[in-house]
């Protein structure tokens, strides 16, 4: 019911905005693409809204490395909010932020007139909402544990947020990791119980409209790429003798293994898995947002038509919206279990011994 409230109170700030927009006459066209990039995209400021022609936005850092002059740190405040004829908002010591072209969103340093991206750390809408989200996942888990060092395993079970913080975790273990790694389970759990819950934890504050939520950061490839390849690599590590050996030499016939079909087929499902899984959440979460948002846009299509279509079709966007971001909660612990679950799958099947054995 939060992230409910949380959403129809921005749209009640996007309601605001409508009798402007309609004030502009039939001409007015919104760019729905558009909006729906700007929010999910990173960027180097934190937009919360527009009052008038006035945007509020969160400044953040800008770190960067140039080839030439070494490392520089600005606010991105230093940046123009517009961009000049040319396609770039213009920064101080020839850097700018590219707004077209392969670079983008991007800083870039103009050299000669020719663009050149530098070593490029900062703090983006992403990265802010990811340390967010991490300092909230610390605090959810830290306070259990406090509860635990204070108490006995023989005492009564903890209730409330505890409580149920334990009965999340338990079931993750329990129908998650202990099925799906098998034996020896236990020294997985740190890693599997980790992507579960950041996954979890960034997917719900990634709901929230406006500050510290609203950031896209499971719908991010890079973000899902650095999971996918940690899988990835605990996989290989933990492959016995039987894994390698189905690869490279699976049990089928010799002509099979001679003509080496069969084990290029199996190399190449090393790189599919955790592809799978980089491309799943990924896309899963980004549709997710550019649904929701393309919902709310339909108040501003119709805003200019008559009172009878725009009362109407406002009252399908709400109700869609609503019903989306119920969905979108849903979606958050199945995207994060899917994760996991799989995660504990391919672990498993890389230390699966053969039966006979």
């Amino acid at each position: 019911m939060k992230y409910i409230r949380q959403l129809l109170g921005l749209i009640g700030l996007l309601w605001v905005a409508v009798p402007a927009l309609a004030a502009e006459g039939e001409e007015s066209k919104l760019d729905i693409s558009h909006v729906v990039l700007e929010h999910i995209k990173d960027s180097y400021e934190w937009h919360v809204t527009d009052i008038g022609d006035k945007p509020i936005v969160i400044h953040l850092p800008v770190i960067v490395r140039s080839s030439t002059s070494g490392w520089h740190v600005y606010c991105s405040s230093q940046f123009e909010h517009h961009a000049d004829a040319n396609g770039y908002r213009q920064g101080p010591d020839n850097f700018v932020i590219a707004t077209q072209g392969d670079n983008a969103g991007k800083v870039v340093e103009l050299v000669g007139g020719e663009e050149k991206r530098p070593f490029d750390i900062s703090i983006t809408k992403t990265v802010a909402t990811m340390f967010i989200s991490v300092i909230v996942l610390l605090l959810c888990i830290l306070i259990p544990a406090r509860w635990y060092r204070r108490h006995k395993a023989s005492d009564e079970a903890p209730g409330g947020f505890t409580g149920f913080i334990e009965m999340l975790v338990m079931y993750v273990v329990d129908e998650i990791i202990k099925p799906g790694v098998g034996k020896g389970y236990e020294k997985y759990c740190p890693y599997l119980l980790t992507c579960f819950f950041f996954i979890f934890t960034c997917n719900i504050m990634g709901l929230i409209p406006f500050p510290p939520g609203g950031g896209n950061v499971t719908g991010n490839i890079a973000v899902t790429f650095f999971l996918a390849l940690c899988t990835f690599v605990i996989v290989q590590f933990s492959g016995n003798k039987h894994y390698w050996k189905d690869i490279f030499w699976p049990d089928v016939p010799l002509a099979l293994k001679a003509f080496p079909l069969i084990p290029a087929i199996e190399f190449v499902g090393i790189f599919t898995k955790p592809f799978a899984l980089m491309i799943r959440l990924f896309a899963n979460i980004m549709a997710g947002h550019a649904i929701a948002i393309s919902l709310v846009c339909i108040i501003f299509l119709v805003a200019t038509k008559a009172v009878g279509v725009f009362l109407g079709m406002s009252a399908v966007s709400v109700i869609m919206s609503v019903f989306m971001s119920t969905l979108e909660v849903l979606v958050c612990f199945i995207q994060a279990m899917v994760f996991t679950m799989l995660s504990a799958i391919f672990i498993g099947l890389a230390r699966h011994e053969p039966e006979h054995e």
